[in-house]
C-alpha cells in the first residue's frame, strides 16, 4: 500500500512534468543512438563536476569555507531544532512520513528516475531527456560525496544518545552515519533538477515542497540533525547547477533554454544561516 502511494504521487509528477515538455526529436534518431548519446553525455557531466575543484579560484575556495563554517555554526542549533521536530512527532502525518522515506531510499529513487528517462527516451523528448540525465549525474556525484562523508566523519544520528559532536569517523555501524542526509541529498537533487525547467513560481514551489518532505521526515524519525540536511541540500543544490551549467554551455541538447528565474545562493551573516532563492 505503501509502495502504491509513492509511485502515485511520482506518476503526478512525471505527467505534470511531461505536459511541460513539448520539444520532440526527429524520429529519424535512432533509439540506441540516443541511449548511447545521452550516457556518454551522463559520464561527461559525472567527470566535469568531479574534476571542477582542479580549476577552483579563490573565490571558489571561498564558497567552500563559507559552507563549512555556516554547517558548523548551524550545529550548535541542532539541539533546540531536535527537541521541537521531536515535540511534533506524534501529531506528524504518517502518509507523508511514509512518502519522505520511499522518496530518499535509493532504489525508489533511481527507479522513479529511469521511468522518467524510459519515458524521454521512447518518445524522444530531448527536454525530459536532458533532465533525466541531470538528475542521474548529479545523483551520482552528490551521492559519491554524502557516501564518503558519511564513512569519513563518522558522526553519531541524534537517535544514538550520544549528542551531535560525537564522531566516530570510518565506522561502519549505520548510527555513526548521519552526516550529511542520503535522502535529503537525493530528494534535493531530483527536486531541483526538476524545478529548474519549469517558469512557473508556483510550480517551483510546489516542486521543493515535495522535496523538502524526505529532509522533514528524516527530522521527525530522529535519523539526522538540522546541520546535516542543510549541508546536504546546499551540496545538492551546487553539483546540480554545475552540471546543469555544463550541458547548456556544451550545447549538449538544443532545445531552446528559458531565461533564468531562480538562482541559489549561500547566505551567512551574524544573524542569518541558509540558502536563498533570488526570483
Amino acid at each position: 500500500m505503501r509502495n502504491s502511494k509513492f509511485l502515485f504521487l511520482f506518476f503526478l509528477l512525471f505527467v505534470t512534468f511531461s505536459s511541460q515538455c513539448q520539444h520532440v526529436e526527429s524520429d529519424s534518431i535512432n533509439t540506441w543512438e540516443l541511449f548511447k548519446y545521452d550516457g556518454k553525455t551522463t559520464f561527461n557531466g559525472i567527470k566535469y563536476s568531479l574534476l571542477r575543484p582542479k580549476d577552483w579560484k579563490g573565490k571558489d575556495y571561498a564558497k567552500l569555507g563559507a559552507l563549512i563554517s555556516g554547517t558548523v555554526l548551524l550545529s550548535f542549533a541542532d539541539d533546540e531544532v531536535r527537541r521541537f521536530s521531536q515535540r511534533q512527532a506524534d501529531d506528524f502525518p504518517e502518509v507523508i512520513r511514509d512518502f519522505g522515506w520511499y522518496f530518499g531510499s535509493p532504489q525508489n529513487y533511481f527507479m522513479a528516475n529511469v521511468g522518467l528517462y524510459g519515458v524521454g527516451l521512447l518518445t524522444k523528448n530531448e527536454k525530459i531527456r536532458k533532465t533525466s540525465v541531470l538528475i542521474i549525474s548529479s545523483s551520482v556525484v552528490s551521492g559519491l560525496i554524502s557516501s564518503i562523508s558519511k564513512s569519513a566523519f563518522g558522526r553519531a544520528r541524534p537517535s544514538s544518545g550520544l549528542g551531535n559532536h560525537y564522531f566516530k569517523p570510518f565506522s561502519k555501524e549505520g548510527r555513526f552515519h548521519s552526516f550529511p542526509s542520503g535522502h535529503t541529498t537525493l530528494s534535493v537533487t531530483m527536486a531541483h533538477a526538476i524545478a529548474k525547467q519549469f517558469d512557473s513560481f508556483w510550480v517551483k514551489t510546489g516542486i521543493y515542497a515535495i522535496g523538502a518532505i524526505p529532509p522533514i521526515s528524516r527530522l521527525i524519525d530522529d535519523e539526522h540533525w538540522i546541520s546535516d540536511i542543510a549541508f546536504s541540500a546546499a551540496i545538492s543544490i551546487i553539483v546540480v547547477d554545475s552540471i546543469d551549467g555544463f550541458l547548456n554551455r556544451t550545447k549538449a541538447y538544443d532545445y531552446p533554454e528559458k531565461e533564468k528565474t531562480i538562482s541559489w545562493n549561500l547566505r551567512f551573516s551574524t544573524n542569518q544561516i541558509g540558502i536563498v532563492g533570488s526570483f
